[in-house]
């Protein structure tokens, strides 16, 4: 029973019973439906090593952990809206920029081969022989100074080429599993509430409909032991809770590289509400003794999507410092940020936001390159905080009594993001597309653009530019509408599904546990060659996107995927 039980009222406690049946029943509707998914996966193995020939007998169907009763939400705007130009001609910038790079590369390796070839065939000296032997001073000088300015356009163009941005590589990366004594399940976390004695019987209920419709697991999540064992939420423990997470991600990553702490050159932590004095990287640089050189950044309030706002700051930095390490760390601190009041749209991140935490090593060095998982080949980034509907979105302020904090998510949430989706993806397409498929949208903007035709916005297939996809994993409504309007396969979100059914919304991490489950649950992992899409959404309202290629094969152990 949850503490002070005897303290409640006749009302509160009858609600307790019912919440208390409630989650029982979900908990024992989800064990069997895992039982039934294991004895499915058993059968399935055994037909598969059979000698039947294929597609005899038909393989069960599988089954999902959770009926999805609702139905599903959409980003109509992707397919009613029309994609704004500009946005499109961003793209094509950045694409034809580096275009123009690798032209001038490539111009200055054909200019030194023919020179090569026209030195060691003899024909340099022969041309030059019938030169002296014209005794015609114009034809010698005219020559000699076309010899010197190709030589200076070659030298011209070569510094041009390698001018040109540093390769940027993902050494490794690490995913926090929360001790085992942080787990809830749904029971426990309805003790939780009732105990709290400010919820009242209508906001626990409602807790319980979001539970049922959220996509976590009934058997357990990570919350810390301040909310879970009721103890005050101080600024100390809200420390202790940032300190398990980021050194116990840190220690892997270093363990997994043998990086030396001390020879990291950039640290990066991004964690939007909870920002003490010292602050977090502070924080890691003196458990971990770093260098007293070290640039370090500590970014806020910059959302779930501030994991990939981290990489790009990165990316940056990692043009101008030669020969550097940086390391990044993102997470979201739970503590003091669990709402303890009666609003429903401040009740609602209650039952999504987990603990959780993720640390990622990047190189700029050449010599990292043999050993790197993946390298970098675009960050695109979308911030709508001039308008203001998308700005209040998602906003922290005081409920309704003017007492306690929380951050209210409002019922526009969905149509923003499909809004912000839309410009990013716009940005992205010229960069990532089959020619094809940019024909095809470029045909579309022509139609509604300059002959005013009324014909449905094309949405480019991305499953043609992308293997895998790393969808922020915020809540089963925004995977759900990614899916249906990108025309996803369930393979392609099992990702995200995963990391929100096993770990919750981790915010800015989320994006991490997926590419891990990738590397360590999918059927190959990821191949060299194969493209990562990693798309997040933030407050703000932000929707920011990373892509990557993998370097070699990743088929990598993660311990938070160790029997999750």
């Amino acid at each position: 029973m949850p503490d002070g039980f005897d303290q409640l009222s006749a009302e509160m406690r009858e609600v307790w019973m019912k919440v208390r049946a409630d989650a029982e029943g979900l908990m024992e509707e989800e064990l069997a439906q895992r039982e039934e998914a294991s004895e499915l996966a058993q059968l399935r193995e055994r037909v598969d090593q059979s000698a039947a020939p294929a597609g005899a007998g038909g393989l069960p169907r599988r089954l999902s952990l959770q009926q999805l009763a609702n139905s599903i939400p959409d980003f109509t705007y992707l397919k009613t809206t029309p994609a704004t130009l500009y946005y499109a001609r961003r793209g094509y910038k950045i694409l034809f920029g580096g275009l123009l790079g690798a032209t001038f590369a490539a111009v200055t390796a054909y200019a030194v081969l023919q020179y090569a070839e026209l030195y060691f065939d003899g024909d340099l000296a022969q041309l030059w022989a019938v030169v002296k032997a014209s005794r015609v001073p114009e034809i010698e000088k005219t020559l000699t100074l076309a010899v010197g300015l190709a030589f200076v356009l070659g030298a011209v163009l070569g510094v041009v080429a390698l001018a040109g941005p540093k390769p940027v590589y993902l050494v490794d990366f690490s995913v926090l599993r929360p001790p085992d004594s942080w787990r809830v399940n749904s029971k426990k976390l309805m003790n939780v509430a009732v105990g709290t004695n400010v919820l009242n019987s209508t906001s626990v209920q409602f807790m319980i409909q979001v539970g049922r419709r959220a996509g976590l697991t009934h058997l357990g999540t990570y919350l810390p032991p301040a909310i879970t064992e009721s103890r005050p939420k101080t600024m100390k423990a809200a420390r202790e809770e940032a300190e398990v997470v980021m050194f116990g991600c840190l220690d892997d990553l270093f363990e997994r590289t043998k990086i030396n702490p001390k020879s990291v050159d950039i640290l990066i932590v991004n964690c939007s509400l909870f920002n003490p004095t010292p602050s977090l990287t502070a924080m890691i640089i003196n458990h971990y003794k770093m260098r007293n050189n070290v640039v370090s950044y500590n970014l806020s309030g910059m959302g779930c999507s501030a994991g990939l706002i981290s990489i790009s700051l990165a990316k940056e930095l990692l043009q101008v410092h030669r020969n550097a390490t940086a390391v990044v760390v993102s997470t979201e601190n739970i503590t003091q940020n669990f709402y303890l009041g009666n609003s429903r749209s401040m009740l609602i991140p209650n039952m999504l936001f987990r603990v959780g935490g993720a640390a990622v090593a990047l190189s700029n060095k050449r010599s990292d390159a043999w050993r790197a998982k993946y390298k970098l080949l675009h960050v695109i980034r979308t911030n709508r905080a001039s308008d203001d509907d998308a700005y209040t979105t998602v906003f922290q302020q005081e409920d309704a009594e003017g007492k306690t904090v929380g951050v209210k998510l409002e019922k526009r949430l969905m149509n923003v993001a499909g809004e912000t989706l839309k410009i990013n993806m716009t940005t992205l397409g010229p960069l990532v597309l089959p020619i094809f498929e940019q024909v095809k949208f470029g045909i579309n903007l022509v139609q509604r653009k300059f002959l005013k035709m009324k014909v449905a916005p094309y949405i480019p297939n991305f499953k043609k530019a992308f293997d895998h996809f790393c969808i922020h994993a915020g809540g089963r409504g925004v995977i759900d509408a990614l899916e249906d309007n990108l025309k996803l396969t369930k393979e392609h979100c099992k990702p995200s599904r995963e990391a929100l059914f096993h770990y919750g919304n981790t915010s800015s991490a989320s994006i991490w546990y997926e590419l891990a489950w990738s590397e360590a649950c999918g059927k190959n992992g990821v191949l060299p060659g194969e493209k990562v899409w990693q798309i997040a959404f933030g407050s703000g309202f932000k929707c920011n996107s990373a892509v990557w290629k993998a370097l070699r094969h990743n088929k990598t152990q993660h311990t938070a995927w160790l029997d999750p």
